[in-house]
């Protein structure tokens, strides 16, 4: 019964409904990501406005405050904190693998520190934010009304990259949530490349096929993951879309000064607040559920992440270790589910279905892009074919325009006369003069040809979905060129039953692959992540390269004799070397050491198991120190004296040898003296060594090796003259003499630098001024002992060279040099 305005309803429907509305709002309007772009509207609205305002990689930042209203008064009628979170969030590092938005200013820290106010902080796009908007103009997309109906805003973005799989997205909706992990740039795109050529096999594609490119989930704050099983985990997340994956921190275990040892921890699984859980194990120690602790602090700084933990000397540091792991977020539990929208609709996507709907995306995309090309194309070409009419018939055109009263009687003259629609009259009635010329004629005729071309060519693409789909190919495997990296978060197999082990330190989970740590003459250090050969020519040619494997430990020493050891994994991987950090920020040195010298261990030669091995030193004085292998400490959170230096000396080179190898020694007047190793008795770490060779008050030893079979002695000299010589010409002879002549040349000329190695080695010369130059033994020609050397390096009036440094590999290290280019690909560079 209804009486006037007011209507009898049933409140338990309309509850139903509403909450219904409600609840489907909050579903595809906030919290859900579309599947295509990976996107909720809000963050699509932040990029669409920026793009639109021309705040572009390559532009001024602007103030996030001035964005936030473009955002709110255009688009997104909601709070301000809302829109201004959600752009913060883009552009943290830690919380997004790719960040979207360049953020400059305080966006907040691991510690939980909210992003500054908007009107302090400012932002511009990304370069991988215009991928994500790339063809937007092209009427790629659809547009729809924004909510007050003045202007369009488009329903989804083009999305150039895998955004949903790359970055991830989690939200909270009504009755679902979604919880998708990021994952690597290059293992998406790989994965995309191999769906794409075998597209019409669709159906036979596995998951397992699929994880041969996507390992697992790649967190942008690095961690661990484990599972257990064959991968039986995060198979089983992938095919259903949803599972659980258990994170963990890296942590490695060092030993300090009177037996007590430090707990290292330097990366945190995804989403951890750093602050908290420094607070947690500090409540956990003063309530004593967590014995053993002396000092916990937080050396975190903008070279990483570092949380140190000092532990007592009855401490044991594995024990310890576990009980982090079980009673702090420093292992914990991350929910994968893959809810996302298709088709404005929540749907739970596998692995592969994810990356089937972006690709039906794409190929969307493509499609749209080429039919608005070609419609471009066609209306130019329909232009220009009327222009070539004008031209070929120039002198009946002109006499129609003349004599014509005016624009109009002069179009409807040219459309009758040489049958040319009302575009094409228009066209050649505001072409200019100069266009007349002969040479503008052929350059409408070379465009002419160009945009049939161009036609013919988007008409092809149109009829093939096997074209479109290798054009996407080519644009995914630029964009994973372009942006792709290594993983950041390993993937490690714990094991079942008794084989299963309970603690798992960075140095167990290192792999046993060959690397290069390179250290700079900057002070600064890194290591190759592959056993490939960096480049050793430039301007900042490095000063040290160590060959070594990831599970060793790495001895630096320092000019005043001084050394560290650390491991080799917790030197940071680079793919180029002025990326590294400094020796001081991951070793107990400080920023005014000099790193003169330096090698790598592996365990076995570290320890009691390899008596009569020995450390040998020398300094630029000439002054030996011998060393026992055994008493070498392991990584520690000291430096420690490896030889005691004068003060009007420097360490110069650090070697291995076995007990009776004869070593050489060659100063800067270019005399050599050879003689045993067993005329150096072994001392203690802080003891000086012995004179090794005479030598006169300016000279210095510019070389120091340990003679071996098949080796050779490679000397050069300050203007670029080198030779190799035979150490077989060397007579042996006792520690402490002048030694023989290695070397004859002019008294002004002196040597700079020898090496003892192999004809295939590699060497760099470092000149005093411009790029250093890599080399290798064999360019030096082979003569005798006493004789001169033959230019090999160009050197410019004025200039000279001042060091030479050896690449030391690993003694069964194979060295993988980078290919030379052709002259053909010099060329087309």
């Amino acid at each position: 019964m209804e009486v006037g305005l007011v209507k009898r309803i049933d409140i338990d429907n309309e509850m139903q409904q509403s909450y219904l509305d409600y609840a489907m709002s909050v579903i595809v309007s906030r919290a859900l990501p579309d599947a295509r772009d990976g996107l909720k509207p809000v963050h699509r609205r932040i990029l669409y406005a920026m793009h639109a305002m021309g705040i572009r990689p390559d532009s001024d930042f602007k103030k996030s405050a001035r964005i936030v209203g473009e955002v709110l008064g255009k688009f997104h009628p909601h709070g301000d904190m809302a829109v201004y979170d959600a752009m913060a969030r883009m552009a943290q590092v830690f919380s997004m693998r790719y960040p979207l938005v360049a953020g400059q200013g305080n966006f907040g820290s691991m510690d939980g520190d909210p992003p500054a106010a908007m009107r302090y902080t400012e932002a511009r796009l990304t370069p991988l934010s215009m991928e994500m908007m790339s063809d937007i103009e092209k009427e790629t997309v659809s547009f729809v009304e924004n909510f007050d109906g003045s202007m369009e805003e488009p329903t989804v973005i083009p999305a150039g990259f895998p955004n949903l799989l790359v970055n991830g997205a989690t939200g909270i909706a009504v009755g679902m949530s979604t919880s998708i992990p990021p994952h690597n740039m290059s293992e998406v795109c790989d994965a995309l490349i191999y769906m794409l050529e075998n597209w019409s096999s669709m159906d036979s594609i596995s998951l397992d096929d699929i994880m041969k490119f996507i390992k697992g989930p790649d967190f942008p704050t690095g961690g661990i993951i484990l599972h257990g099983g064959k991968g039986q985990d995060l198979a089983a997340a992938y095919a259903s879309g949803r599972g659980k994956i258990k994170l963990q921190a890296r942590a490695h275990i060092e030993e300090m000064s009177r037996g007590r040892s430090r707990i290292i921890v330097t990366e945190l699984p995804y989403q951890t607040n750093k602050a908290n859980l420094i607070e947690r194990i500090a409540d956990l120690a003063r309530t004593s559920h967590l014995e053993g602790l002396a000092d916990l602090r937080d050396e975190s700084d903008r070279q990483g992440l570092r949380i140190v933990l000092e532990l007592t000397k009855n401490a044991d540091p594995q024990k310890l270790l576990q009980e982090l792991y079980k009673r702090t977020p420093m292992q914990y539990t991350f929910s994968v589910i893959m809810l996302a929208l298709v088709d404005d609709e929540p749907r739970l996507l596998g692995l592969k279905q994810a990356l089937r709907v972006y690709l039906e995306h794409r190929i969307e995309i493509i499609r749209k892009r080429s039919e608005y090309d070609l419609a471009r194309a066609r209306e130019r070409e329909h232009i220009l074919a009327g222009l070539r009419i004008a031209i070929q018939n120039l002198d009946e055109v002109i006499q129609m325009i003349r004599s014509s009263k005016d624009a109009a009687q002069a179009k409807n003259r040219l459309m009758k006369n040489l049958k040319l629609s009302d575009i094409q009259a228009t066209a050649i009635l505001d072409m200019p003069l100069r266009r007349l010329s002969s040479l503008e004629r052929k350059k409408i005729e070379n465009e002419y040809k160009k945009v049939v071309a161009t036609i013919n060519k988007l008409e092809g693409l149109l009829r093939s979905p096997k074209k479109m789909r290798s054009l996407i190919a080519e644009e995914v495997t630029q964009i994973r060129t372009t942006y792709g990296d290594r993983r950041r978060t390993q993937i490690v197999e714990t094991g079942s039953g008794k084989g299963k082990r309970k603690v798992l330190t960075a140095g167990d989970l290192a792999p046993a692959k060959e690397t290069w740590v390179v250290i700079r003459r900057d002070g600064l250090i890194s290591r190759s992540p592959t056993a490939r050969l960096p480049r050793l020519a430039s301007r900042k040619a490095p000063g040290l390269v160590l060959g070594a494997s990831v599970r060793d430990t790495l001895y630096l020493f320092n000019k005043e004799g001084q050394a560290v050891a650390l491991p080799v994994h917790t030197v940071p991987e680079c793919d180029k070397p002025e990326d590294g950090s400094a020796v001081a920020g991951i070793s107990p040195f400080t920023p005014d050491d000099e790193v003169v010298a330096g090698l790598a261990l592996s365990p076995e030669w570290v320890g009691r198991e390899n008596r009569g091995c020995f450390l040998l030193l020398c300094t630029q004085q000439g002054m030996v120190k011998k060393a026992d292998l055994e008493i070498l400490p392991g990584p520690s959170s000291r430096a420690f004296q490896a030889i005691r230096v004068a003060e009007n000396d420097r360490l110069g080179w650090v070697c291995l040898t076995c007990g009776g190898d004869d070593v050489c020694i060659v100063n800067s007047a270019g005399m050599a003296i050879r003689f045993s190793e067993s005329e150096v008795r072994p001392t203690g770490l802080a003891a000086a060594g012995v004179m090794g060779i005479r030598m006169g008050d300016t000279d210095c030893v510019v070389g120091f090796g340990v003679v071996r079979p098949k080796r050779e002695l490679f000397l050069i000299s300050e203007d670029g003259q080198a030779k190799r010589s035979a150490l077989s010409q060397f007579p042996s002879q006792g520690r402490y003499g002048k030694g023989v002549l290695a070397w004859k040349s002019a008294e002004s000329i002196q040597l700079i630098g020898a090496a003892i190695g192999t004809p295939g080695d590699r060497l760099v010369v470092h000149r005093a001024r411009g790029a250093s130059r890599s080399l290798r033994f064999s360019d030096a020609p082979r003569k005798a002992r006493t004789a001169s050397g033959k230019p090999i390096l160009d050197l410019k009036e004025g200039n000279r060279l001042v060091l030479l440094t050896m690449v030391l590999p690993r003694p069964d290290m194979e060295v993988k040099s980078e290919p030379k280019k052709s002259n053909a690909a010099k060329k087309k560079k």
